[in-house]
């Protein structure tokens, strides 16, 4: 019989950020009540599936959303770097107040090459490091299940990546949502089918984010 297993990589929930800050890889940002609900909710959905393994981004956000799932099934909280946050010039800066800033000229230098990008972590290199945490998870949890917790960007670029499309991209377009569910199922070490879900939807209609995207949350001003 082939394994099946599935490596389920979630988006952190809601961030306390009142500034609107890019708060990026900075240490300091944990959830907001209405984020740590997210993380209960997405608890209540992996009940009942085989989790053998949480690891999360060693940023506070992810790693406070994925304890409700781990202590649901007894598991350590484990980090793992790969599954961090994307590099970005513009960390620190409050850029959905006033988008103008962007155009300043000391800015431009970043502006190079937007297909790496030139302001930021390459694409690439997003793509390899969560390969890579992909591939120790099937390990860990062959022929069960994993729950990974990141963030939008390196998410999104993983999903661009597997699904073969260019991994330069319009941010606003992203499908992944606040405590989003990013679904990779594996025959063998074989992908065979890629789902997305977003457990905690209602309440993800109710956030406020900095991240543009898809989802119904209000961008933090």
């Amino acid at each position: 019989m082939i394994d099946v297993t599935r490596i389920h990589i979630v988006r952190h929930g809601e961030v306390d950020n009142p500034s609107g800050e890019l708060y990026g890889r900075q240490p300091g940002f944990h959830l907001t009540e209405r984020g740590r609900t997210m993380g209960n909710r997405l608890a209540e959905h992996f009940e009942g599936h085989d989790i053998r393994a949480v690891i999360a981004s060693p940023l506070e956000r992810a790693i406070e959303t994925a304890t409700p799932t781990a202590e649901l099934f007894e598991l350590p909280v484990d980090t793992d770097p790969n599954l961090i946050e994307a590099g970005n010039k513009f960390e620190g800066i409050n850029v959905n107040r006033n988008r103008a800033i962007l155009a300043h000229p000391k800015f431009w230098p970043w502006y190079v090459n937007p297909f790496t990008p030139s302001w930021g972590e390459p694409y690439t290199e997003i793509v390899d490091r969560m390969s890579q945490a992909v591939r120790d998870a099937l390990t860990r949890a062959r022929g069960g299940e994993a729950v990974l917790v990141s963030h939008q960007q390196p998410i999104w670029v993983l999903r661009l990546f597997v699904e073969g499309r260019s991994l330069a991209h319009d941010p606003r377009r992203r499908q992944c949502a606040l405590a989003s569910v990013t679904t990779l199922t594996f025959q063998a070490r074989r992908l065979v089918a890629l789902d997305y879900a977003e457990p905690a939807a209602d309440l993800v209609a109710a956030s406020r984010d900095i991240t543009p995207g898809t989802s119904g949350a209000e961008l933090k001003k």
